[in-house]
C-alpha cells in the first residue's frame, strides 16, 4: 500500500512540474535557476502598491502583475497514521516579469487542519480569508508549499494580492 502512496506522490510532483513548465512557457519563461523551497524574507517596510481593477475582470498594476499570476495547486498525499486524509498545497508566483507579489490572500472557507500548518506559511484570518507567507512577497518563480490534513480538501483560490 505504501508503494501506491509513493507513486501518487511522485505523479503529483511530475504533474506539478509539467503544469508549471507549461504555465511559464506560455508566459515566455522557464524554471531555470528557480529555487522552490526558499521563502522570501524581505522586510515589510517595502512599499506595496495595491492592485487595481482595470475593468476587464483582471486586477493589474500596469500590465506586469495580477492575482492570476499566483497559481495554487493542491493534491492528495499520504494520509496521517490515524487515516485522516492529507493534502499538499503549492502556491507559485508564475509572474515572468520582475514582479514580487505580497499580501496574498486566499479564499479558504473555514480552513483548518489536524496537522499543524506553520502560520507564517499559511493561516486563516477570518472566514474565507487566509494569508500566505505571513504577507511577505513571493519572488517571480518562487513556490511556497505546505501540507494539511482534514476529512476533506478545501477549495483554495486567490482573492487579492499586492504587487510592487
Amino acid at each position: 500500500m505504501e508503494h501506491i502512496y509513493q507513486f501518487q506522490h511522485w505523479l503529483f510532483f511530475i504533474g506539478l512540474g509539467m503544469f508549471l513548465s507549461l504555465a511559464l512557457s506560455v508566459k515566455g519563461n522557464d524554471m531555470e535557476g528557480s529555487n522552490f523551497e526558499n521563502r522570501t524574507t524581505l522586510p515589510r517596510k517595502l512599499l506595496l502598491s495595491p492592485v487595481s481593477d482595470i475593468g476587464d475582470g483582471t486586477n493589474r498594476i500596469g500590465q506586469d502583475c495580477s492575482k492570476e499570476d499566483i497559481v495554487v495547486v493542491q493534491d492528495t498525499t499520504v494520509p496521517l497514521p490515524s487515516g485522516v486524509p492529507a493534502f499538499t498545497v503549492q502556491i507559485v508566483n508564475a509572474c515572468t516579469s520582475d514582479c514580487s507579489i505580497a499580501e496574498i490572500h486566499v479564499n479558504c472557507g473555514w480552513f483548518s487542519s489536524v496537522r499543524l500548518v506553520n502560520p507564517r506559511v499559511f493561516r486563516r484570518l477570518d472566514y474565507n480569508d487566509c494569508l500566505v507567507n505571513d504577507g511577505q512577497p513571493l519572488a517571480p518563480g518562487q513556490t511556497l508549499s505546505f501540507q494539511y490534513a482534514n476529512t476533506f480538501s478545501y477549495p483554495l483560490s486567490v482573492s487579492s494580492v499586492y504587487c510592487f
